[in-house]
């Protein structure tokens, strides 16, 4: 790659990101990290208020082969989707997030409830149907098993029993298979949303040993991770008693020491902390039993380590 390819001016971060399902989430998520995304439903092509990045919505299935391709500079698609397209590509970052939230998705094997297919082993000449072909084929020969395996073109709850045997299919919680009367018997691939970069990209440098693209990447991804971390704590606020402060110390756990501040009133203090999200309806009863009051709980934006 020549430094023209690389020079700042006049030129822009090309950026795939997922249409479809994760589309929501994404854009949420990059207005929490600080940049504005508008898109009509039809476009492919949708604004962002930074001048420096070019964004570009395409199926997941799509962005690792245009990534590989250099038609994009970076994408953020599915770790099932790189195995999926075998794209040769740079996989730079790990965002565990999803449509329903912080979580990973899986591939599993599904079958009717009634089905006489009880494992992997049991599909031995039988017909599956999904939208992962190569994933599924790997995954069959991993088991030394010889089976049909058609793609799904969507609807692939549907496809069984009447068009096939079982299916591979993705999911979060498996609340729609269920509602097909479906079950799963195997998880074939657990999957996490994926920031990936074309290598050559990823990997050249300008005449002055530079790669602005490489920077306004990793700047891009510092926000984006501040924000999943922040999604999973709070932030605490409280006026303690002096007297009573070791005691709040002890229970209040932190990801650093607490930030106190003397009030006014050199007997009172104020006690910051963030904590995880999950612990805040066990730790507020504790707060307030050690003297706690005022027990502020208030969100945070980004989290940066």
């Amino acid at each position: 790659m020549t430094s023209n390819n690389l020079e700042k001016n006049g030129d822009q971060l090309v950026l795939g990101l997922p249409k479809g399902s994760l589309q929501e989430a994404t854009f949420r998520m990059f207005e929490k990290a600080g940049f504005r995304i508008r898109a009509t439903s039809r476009s492919y092509f949708p604004s962002i208020d930074d001048p420096e990045i070019e964004v570009i919505l395409l199926r997941a299935q799509e962005i690792p082969v245009y990534v590989q391709n250099g038609v994009l500079d970076v994408g953020i698609t599915g770790h099932d989707w790189i195995c999926e397209t075998k794209a040769d590509v740079e996989e730079i970052a790990e965002l565990v997030y999803a449509k329903q939230g912080l979580r990973p998705v899986r591939w599993v094997l599904a079958v009717p409830m009634h089905s006489d297919i009880k494992s992997v082993g049991d599909l031995e000449g039988k017909t599956l149907a999904t939208e992962a072909v190569n994933l599924s084929r790997e995954y069959l020969k991993t088991h030394n098993v010889n089976a049909k395996v058609e793609f799904s073109w969507g609807a692939t709850e549907a496809k069984t029993p009447r068009l096939v045997d079982a299916i591979i299919e993705i999911t979060e919680t498996g609340s729609s298979l269920k509602a097909h009367s479906l079950k799963i018997i195997d998880t074939v691939l657990h999957s996490t949303t994926r920031v990936i970069a074309n290598k050559a990209l990823w990997n050249a440098k300008d005449d002055d040993g530079n790669n602005w693209k490489r920077q306004k990447t990793e700047e891009l991804l510092m926000l984006l991770q501040g924000v999943i971390v922040a999604e999973t704590k709070v932030g605490l606020m409280m006026n303690v008693h002096t007297d009573n402060l070791d005691a709040i110390l002890d229970v209040l756990p932190s990801m650093l020491t607490p930030t106190i501040t003397p009030l006014s009133n050199k007997e009172w203090c104020d006690v910051i902390a963030m904590v995880n999200k999950r612990d805040i309806r066990t730790l507020v009863p504790k707060l307030k039993a050690a003297g706690a009051q005022d027990i502020v709980e208030y969100p945070l934006n980004k989290v940066i380590y």
